[in-house]
């Protein structure tokens, strides 16, 4: 009986996994902005224990050895602005016949397409009853494959808001959306049932927005006084506050309530900006997805409302972006992937580089930037000794051509090999 109890418990004990030794041409890190050549890293249990280069770094004992060749190394990517629930082929009055089941499966899809795309981390900002928590749950406990995320459940605004309610049911189904509430006491009450139920950050909306039916992206939503209450209790909880906002007012008024980030960021002004730089304010800006909105989104059931708004918008906002990088503000990478395929996420960075951005800042954009801006700058976004084990490797140079990182070849999270 002794035996078998002795074989048992042996059985269940995990065995230590080798460590992991790997090389390539060069690494990038974005956050010094330095080169390595032939560089050299050791990982163990998930994280990366030691950084050199071939000649003064060897091979631990027993390491399994993974040899890049001729390729350049990076720290995993992070996308700050997506929404991996549901189908990103269906939208306006289409996305209705969604179901709750339907949208989850979906999200289990995409969130693999983001992570083979070389996104190792992602922060879902909107999701209804909660799947963004469940996904990233599953995704955390290795019951399916997907970046490490950080999620927001449903998104809290004004009724007929542009990220609170849905505006295509007419007024027979007297129906709100879930993060629909109205003054600051209705606005805490939301966010501390977001925060019950798992999320890790808040969404909220200022303005309104594209894809939403009577809204005008120019517009306010919420007032100064609600958006203190969502960004005083969510802080009180040591949970950071992302606000959707696209018209100037609405951006200043988020800043002046202390959000953390400003997604969209369309219609910036000097003062805008220069309120983002005095207060540490990051702005996720998503300068690429219009291209694949014009050119499919009336085949997959984009209203011709917001086809307008969105062509209206996109050359402001790419302005925009132009200014808040020259200005020296703290631009993060937000691709709002879900508005145009998952899997996608890798190309914008040719359009920060179009406007504005060196291949470098860009870089740094999608790692130790918006590691920063999550809180985790001691945990993700740098290849370095403690660091979580999120590498990726490309063929070729991203500051000679950016554009490789559309096409990722190498992709480690936490230490396992997803892709090879």
């Amino acid at each position: 009986m002794k035996s078998a109890i002795l074989i048992f418990a042996l059985a269940a004990t995990p065995a230590l996994a080798a460590p992991t030794y790997i090389t390539a041409a060069r690494m990038i890190d974005p956050a010094s902005g330095k080169v390595v050549t032939d560089p050299a890293i050791t990982i163990e249990n998930g994280k990366i224990l030691s950084v050199g280069t071939k000649s003064n770094l060897a091979a631990p004992a027993g390491a399994e050895s993974v040899d890049l060749g001729a390729m350049t190394i990076l720290p995993g990517l992070i996308d700050m602005h997506t929404h991996l629930i549901g189908n990103a082929g269906v939208f306006g009055y289409a996305s209705i016949g969604e179901t709750r089941e339907t949208a989850m499966i979906w999200g289990v899809l995409n969130a693999e397409k983001t992570l083979m795309a070389g996104f190792t981390t992602a922060r879902n900002v909107g999701a209804g009853d909660y799947a963004d928590v469940a996904l990233r749950d599953a995704i955390a406990e290795g019951l399916v494959p997907g970046p490490r995320m950080f999620v927001s459940g449903p998104s809290i605004g004004i009724i007929g808001g542009h990220c609170s309610d849905n505006n295509l049911l007419p007024n027979d189904f007297h129906m709100l959306g879930q993060g629909a509430a109205t003054g600051p006491w209705e606005m805490r009450a939301k966010v501390r049932t977001n925060i019950k139920y798992g999320a890790d950050v808040i969404k909220t909306c200022s303005t309104g927005g594209v894809f939403s039916k009577g809204t005008v992206p120019g517009a306010e939503q919420n007032t100064v006084e609600e958006l203190t209450a969502i960004v005083s209790e969510a802080h009180q909880r040591g949970v950071k506050v992302a606000s959707h906002a696209h018209g100037t007012a609405g951006i200043k008024n988020a800043i002046r309530a202390g959000v953390d980030t400003i997604e969209h960021a369309s219609y910036l002004d000097k003062e805008a900006i220069g309120m983002a730089k005095a207060r540490g304010v990051y702005l996720s800006m998503d300068i690429y997805n219009t291209e694949y909105t014009q050119a499919e989104g009336r085949k997959n059931g984009v209203l011709e409302e917001s086809l307008r708004k969105d062509a209206e918008i996109a050359e402001i906002q790419r302005e925009s972006f132009r200014a808040a990088v020259k200005a020296g503000a703290k631009v993060i990478y937000g691709t709002d992937s879900g508005v145009y395929p998952h899997g996608d996420n890798g190309k914008q960075f040719v359009w920060m580089v179009k406007y504005g951005m060196t291949p470098m800042q860009a870089l740094k954009s999608a790692t130790s930037l918006a590691a920063e801006a999550l809180g985790q700058e001691k945990m993700l976004g740098r290849i370095s000794p403690g660091y979580a084990a999120d590498i990726i490797a490309v063929d070729g140079d991203p500051l000679a051509d950016v554009s490789v990182l559309e096409s990722v070849d190498f992709i480690m999270k936490e230490g396992e090999i997803y892709k090879r």
